[in-house]
């Protein structure tokens, strides 16, 4: 509770807020790009604390969100293929495809299964030898290292019933494409701690001094938060583009070298598709020659056509900051929590279901 408490102590958010008030003049916008952000910045009313100057908008923080339709497509077409058990985490089971979802699929009789980490997936490959199993992966370069060692597990046990399809994404790449889109002017990004013990800092001193936008790697609790907004705001004042770690009690400059190792052993960057963003070079992550076996992509047929958004969904627009989820027709009257036509409103750290929890007009 330690740090729960230091971190949620009203007399230091309002020192923080004063700081904040005086960094505040002209007007900036900075963007979260962590889930957990997005749900901490809702759930706690920051926006609320905020000078008029400062403007807070949600970014592509959430892995389930930012996976595409096409991908989602391909999890389909697995889930119907005879001898294939899918292994997913939660979320990813009620994203709409164009025409179907896993959900769907598990009732219509597909083997489909929901696991709390890759290592489980694994065990249904040891037990069920008679089954391909294929494990649906997607999320940042937090769960990929993860992952990888799964992959690396089943080389060892000589599983040859075990493959990944791999949807995951890299944050930096999709941080640098959100800048150079223009759409959306950033003066500055809250960067995601979870991310950050893996990568470090490296690749965001890449795109403050591209790009002269500050970055600044924030805990979780409404402290923490306000604190990064502050700093942010104070390099702004300073006409400094710097990238600052706010969240020292969980991440390092030097992030997780052996995660990291382990990742690039399995693994390797390439061009991948995000949903509202489109194809993003080496945003994604491959199969490297080595471990070809294990890719489901190339085992399986699972080509499938480019797939557009839902009719009426803005989730694309959502992710880059474009629109707030109000601002879409279909927000609360047809796509909700229980009935999503979008992936914003399926995870629990989509932008849209944040909006729907917590601010409900």
């Amino acid at each position: 509770m330690k740090h729960q408490d230091e971190f949620r102590n009203g007399e230091t958010a309002k020192k923080i807020l004063a700081r904040l008030r005086a960094a505040a003049g002209r007007p900036i916008r900075l963007m979260e790009i962590c889930g957990t952000h997005t749900v901490a910045i809702f759930r706690h009313g920051i926006r609320s604390l905020l000078p008029p100057a400062i403007q807070l908008v949600s970014g592509p923080g959430c892995p389930v969100c930012v996976t595409a339709t096409e991908e989602i497509d391909r999890a389909v077409r697995l889930a119907r293929t005879p001898g294939v058990h899918v292994a997913t985490f939660g979320d990813l089971i009620r994203v709409p495809g164009t025409e179907s979802s896993l959900k769907k699929e598990m009732a219509a009789g597909a083997k489909v299964s929901m696991v709390y980490s890759t290592l489980d997936a694994v065990d249904l490959a040891q037990k069920h030898p008679d089954e391909n199993v294929v494990f649906l992966g997607i999320g940042f370069e937090t769960t990929a290292p993860t992952v990888a060692a799964a992959v690396q597990t089943a080389d060892r046990l000589g599983l040859a019933n075990f493959f990944v399809l791999s949807a995951h994404k890299l944050l930096p790449p999709a941080m640098e494409a959100l800048l150079s889109g223009g759409e959306l002017k950033i003066d500055g990004f809250l960067c995601p701690g979870h991310v950050t013990t893996i990568i470090g800092v490296e690749a965001y001193h890449s795109v403050a001094q591209r790009y002269g936008t500050p970055c600044v790697v924030t805990g979780f609790e409404p402290v923490d938060v306000l604190l990064g907004i502050t700093q942010l705001a104070e390099m702004l004042a300073e006409g400094r583009a710097d990238v600052a770690i706010q969240y020292k009690r969980g991440a390092s400059a030097e992030g997780n070298p052996k995660a990291r190792q382990v990742l690039m052993t399995v693994f390797e960057p390439v061009d991948a598709p995000w949903r509202g963003l489109g194809w993003i070079p080496k945003s994604g992550l491959g199969f490297r020659e080595a471990y070809h076996r294990f890719d489901a992509a190339r085992v399986f047929d699972l080509a499938v056509p480019p797939a557009p958004e839902p009719p009426g969904c803005r989730c694309g627009e959502v992710l880059r900051g474009a629109v707030t989820p109000p601002e879409c027709r279909l927000y609360q009257k047809v796509c909700t929590p229980d009935d999503p036509v979008g992936p914003c409103m399926v995870s629990s750290e989509g932008t849209c279901a944040a909006y729907y929890r917590y601010h409900r007009a």
